[in-house]
């Protein structure tokens, strides 16, 4: 790496902690003020650094604009893929990664369970909003305008005899889920499978992917899936970390 270069770099993760002055670069650097003074120029002239007032520099708006780029050039499925393996190793269990398309979900990425009984699902498989774990978390973090008008047009088929199958009912569970962090589906999609899944959010602190773990009854009651709650969200919350998300996220779960 160059001399300038290197310099260049350090002058902005120091300005990364607040503004610093002309003298504070210098000092930091170990460097004359004029070297430093150079190296300002050319940052301001591309817009990485504007000065604050007559004395200060802070970082500028194009180190910004580059950094929002690079987040929205992150795939989600590449970010979770080695947390996903490891819920997987630590769990045991089935672990999904799903979007929201339309009026469903799809699954993105799947790492099966290591036990002999095993769940049908691949990636690219479609599945129901109101019968999920995965679908009630994603429509959950939508605005209340948009769940409402989901839960809306619906139609709610009746997959086993646990599934939602009223808009009312499918509202009160999402905003359940919002209270608590995570979602679960107690054998409203399939009669022998359950399942709990939380959000992961991106820069903005939207909910842009899913993660689920889900394991037929026969190896693990539904008591015993709970306990698992704190490893999904803590690498639901790992994988937002990743993807640029700032606010602290929940990797506990809540007693309600």
């Amino acid at each position: 790496m160059s001399q300038s270069l290197e310099r260049g770099l350090r002058v902005l993760t120091t300005l990364a902690t607040g503004p610093h002055t002309l003298d504070q670069l210098a000092e930091r650097l170990g460097v004359h003020k004029s070297t430093v003074l150079r190296l300002l120029r050319t940052l301001e002239s591309a817009g990485f650094v504007r000065r604050d007032g007559v004395h200060h520099y802070r970082l500028g708006s194009t180190l910004f604009d580059l950094a929002h780029r690079a987040l929205e050039d992150l795939d989600v499925r590449a970010v979770a893929r080695a947390h996903l393996v490891e819920l997987s190793e630590v769990t045991g269990h089935t672990v999904h990664l799903a979007t929201l398309e339309g009026d469903e979900v799809v699954y993105i990425d799947k790492v099966d369970s290591h036990h002999a009984v095993r769940m049908y699902s691949r990636v690219g498989k479609r599945a129901p909003l109101h019968c999920t774990a995965v679908g009630k978390v994603l429509v959950a973090g939508l605005p209340r305008a948009r769940r409402e008008a989901i839960a809306g047009r619906l139609a709610y088929p009746p997959m086993t005899a646990n599934t939602i199958t009223s808009a009312e009912g499918y509202l009160a569970e999402l905003d359940r889920v919002r209270e608590q962090g995570y979602a679960v589906d107690r054998n409203e999609h399939e009669d022998f499978i359950h399942c709990i899944g939380a959000p992961v959010h991106d820069d903005r602190d939207e909910v842009v992917a899913a993660v689920s773990l889900s394991v037929p009854d026969v190896l693990l009651d539904f008591d015993g899936l709970l306990g698992l709650v704190d490893d999904l969200l803590r690498t639901a919350g790992r994988t937002s970390g990743e993807l640029g998300c700032r606010r602290e996220i929940t990797t506990r779960r809540k007693e309600l």
